[in-house]
């Protein structure tokens, strides 16, 4: 069974973009792995307020605790008797832990949505779904902002 590797970040692209793996899902016969990669929070510090290492470690546990949370509802929504979906949540730099755990899984594809921010945005801010794309060694569906796509719950 071929396994369909689904970045999710739970913006309002997630429902989209899991649609859309559901309908590949259901085409080639294959599994969803939901993952979603938790940032550590930047490092602030000025004259004025520092985060200490134990706020850093707290704020990352409570993204840990909300990500299972939310993988855990997108599970019971997009699973079926024949779509396994396996949620998978990592602590890091996004388009690097999608790209290893997409190679570390031998993902058949990769489906990643586009927030579509524009130019400025990437520039400043980068775009994950650019980043995955220039270095991916699968194929890889990107699911524009506003796509329609079939429910599959």
């Amino acid at each position: 069974m071929k396994t369909i590797l689904v970045p999710v970040d739970f913006s309002a692209a997630t429902t989209r973009v899991c649609e859309a793996a559901c309908t590949l899902a259901d085409q080639i016969g294959g599994r969803l792995t939901l993952l979603h990669v938790v940032q550590p929070p930047p490092v602030v510090m000025n004259e004025y307020y520092a985060f200490d290492a134990g706020q850093m470690a707290a704020a990352v546990v409570s993204g840990e605790k909300f990500a299972d949370r939310k993988l855990a509802e997108l599970a019971r929504l997009y699973t079926k008797p024949d779509r396994p979906v396996e949620v998978v949540r990592e602590t890091g730099q996004p388009v690097p832990t999608v790209l290893d755990r997409a190679e570390a899984m031998d993902a058949a594809y990769l489906v990643v949505g586009s927030h579509g921010h524009g130019a400025l945005y990437d520039l400043f801010v980068g775009s994950t779904t650019q980043g995955i794309l220039k270095k991916a060694h699968c194929p890889v569906l990107v699911i524009p902002r506003g796509a329609q796509t079939e429910g599959h719950p």
